[in-house]
C-alpha cells in the first residue's frame, strides 16, 4: 500500500460502507416522506415563503428531515472522512436540494444569527458545482432544472 492520500485516489472500503449506509438511510419510511414532499411540494425562493411553506408541525420536520440528512453527510465529506468523488458520483440529489436552499439562505443565517447554518452543505455543493462542471459540464443546468415546477 503507498501512502497516497485515499480522497485523491478514488476512496476505500469504508467510504464505500458509508455510501451504501447513507443510501440506505434515505430508504426509511420518514425519510422518503420528507425527501418527497421536499422534492415534490417545496418551492420556497424567498425566507417569506420557506417560513409558509415549513410553518406546520409536519412540513417543519420534512424540512428539517432532509436538510440535517445532507449537512451531515457534507460534514463527513468537508472534513475528508468520506470520499468527495465517490460522494458526488452517488449522492447528486444533494445538489438538487443544495439549490432549493440557496436562495434564501443569506436571510436565514441572518435571521437566526448562525452563520454558520448549513455551512458543510454549503461548502461541498459549491465544490460539487464546480466538480460537475468539469465532469459533465450540460449536467449543472439539468439538475437546477428538477427544481422548476414548470
Amino acid at each position: 500500500m503507498g501512502t497516497t492520500d485515499p480522497q485523491r485516489q478514488g476512496g476505500t472500503y469504508q467510504d464505500a460502507e458509508l455510501i451504501l449506509k447513507l443510501l440506505e438511510m434515505r430508504r426509511e419510511e420518514k425519510m422518503r416522506e420528507a425527501r418527497r414532499w421536499f422534492q415534490t411540494k417545496f418551492r420556497a425562493t424567498t425566507v417569506d415563503e420557506f417560513m409558509q411553506q415549513t410553518s406546520t408541525r409536519e412540513t417543519s420536520a420534512y424540512f428539517r428531515r432532509v436538510i440535517n440528512y445532507w449537512e451531515t453527510a457534507c460534514m463527513f465529506v468537508a472534513r475528508g472522512i468520506l470520499n468527495e468523488e465517490m460522494f458526488f458520483e452517488s449522492c447528486g440529489e444533494m445538489l438538487a436540494a443544495w439549490e432549493k436552499v440557496r436562495p434564501f439562505l443569506a436571510e436565514i443565517r441572518k435571521q437566526r444569527k448562525n452563520p454558520l447554518f448549513l455551512k458543510y452543505m454549503e461548502k461541498v455543493a459549491l465544490d460539487y458545482i464546480d466538480w460537475v462542471k468539469t465532469q459533465a459540464p450540460e449536467a449543472y443546468d439539468w439538475i437546477v432544472s428538477l427544481n422548476n415546477p414548470d
